[in-house]
């Protein structure tokens, strides 16, 4: 589902690329482009720069920046802090002021989602200067176990060109020396290394009879949902950091773990924060949440109360409304060789809690 305020990112996504397949940005394409490039809120001059240089690139970046939302609100779907766009809009949505671990799953995600959509575009052709990986051919074998011979072959996702990419685009809003910038720009690196770690080697035998004495392989992008299911676990173990201070002026150099003797530093892949989560039971634009309220619940009872998405927890002891409600089905489906399903319509009634 695209959410209607956020359409304007593709729809000038779209526009750009008319400009592109009629006559490849001729003078008066690039005009358009770079016109378009700058009515787009949200981006820094050099994103602005690159839009005009790249526009048939930023089709893939508005949908790895929508797909890293969605994604974000299926992940986050049963918590008090469902991803739902508020705060300050920029070219990503919506930017959650508040240095916290929902922040730092926000840039993950997006980076990710970013370089996602771009190796995805280079398969299928749509971009310029990027297809297969071309560095995927000859002979190799499987890590671990030099006997077991493969031949690379098929087209092998370019993971390295829609990394690169995320790089020089998500990054450059990242251009002050802050602890915030330090702890997002760790994030999208991170987010982009879980990415790059859900690479998926598939493979196809050959050989007589089904041998596979010979295996054709290349290598495969992961559904972008694994992608986020794997952030989302990483989220659930972020650490705390803080920024070490040096130099005369005593600027952010880099992210130290905090409350730890000595300056140990993040892990690549670790999802790192500054500042605690509140509790998001309340409507706040500033920390970026629409509150509880309204929300659909789950009513449980013993261990299934301390569940994100029971009415206990969502509705934050504010207690929550029951209300019946009408639900139409299909049932008793039978099969007929062949090959016919035959279903009736079954209606019943259903309570459905709802947080106050």
């Amino acid at each position: 589902m695209i959410i209607p305020d956020e359409r304007w990112w593709l729809h000038a996504c779209l526009r750009l690329v008319l400009l592109i397949r009629i006559g490849v940005l001729s003078s008066v394409a690039a005009l358009g482009a770079s016109t378009i490039c700058n009515h787009i809120p949200g981006l820094v001059p050099p994103q602005r720069i690159l839009c005009q240089q790249r526009p048939d690139a930023m089709l893939a970046v508005g949908a790895g920046a929508q797909l890293a939302l969605e994604e974000c609100q299926y992940q986050f779907r049963r918590e008090r802090w469902n991803c739902t766009p508020t705060g300050e809009r920029g070219v990503f949505g919506y930017h959650l002021r508040a240095a916290t671990r929902e922040a730092a799953y926000m840039h993950a995600v997006t980076a990710a989602g970013v370089a996602h959509a771009v190796a995805m575009a280079c398969i299928r052709g749509n971009l310029r200067g990027c297809g297969c990986d071309v560095a995927k051919h000859g002979l190799s074998s499987m890590s671990g176990t030099p006997d077991a011979k493969f031949r690379w072959g098929g087209c092998s996702a370019d993971v390295n060109y829609g990394l690169d990419f995320s790089r020089d685009f998500v990054d450059q809003r990242e251009n002050t020396q802050s602890a915030r910038s330090l702890m997002n720009l760790h994030n999208n690196e991170a987010g982009r290394r879980v990415l790059e770690q859900t690479i998926k080697l598939q493979c196809r035998c050959h050989g007589a009879s089904g041998s596979c004495s010979l295996k054709t392989c290349w290598n495969s992008l992961p559904s972008f949902r694994e992608v986020a299911m794997a952030l989302k676990s990483r989220y659930n173990k972020a650490i705390q950091v803080q920024a070490f201070l040096a130099g005369r002026k005593r600027l952010p150099t880099f992210l130290r773990v905090k409350r730890i003797q000595g300056f140990r530093k993040p892990q690549p892949r670790q999802l790192v924060f500054l500042d605690h989560s509140p509790s998001y039971c309340e409507a706040s634009a500033v920390v970026g949440n629409t509150g509880t309220d309204g929300r659909t619940c789950r009513r449980a009872k013993g261990k299934a109360r301390m569940a994100h998405d029971s009415c206990d927890l969502l509705c934050c002891g504010r207690g929550y409304d029951t209300r019946e409600v009408t639900v139409e089905s299909r049932c008793n489906c039978t099969f007929y060789w062949c090959c016919k399903v035959r279903c009736h319509n079954c209606i019943h009634r259903t309570e459905v809690f709802t947080c106050k």
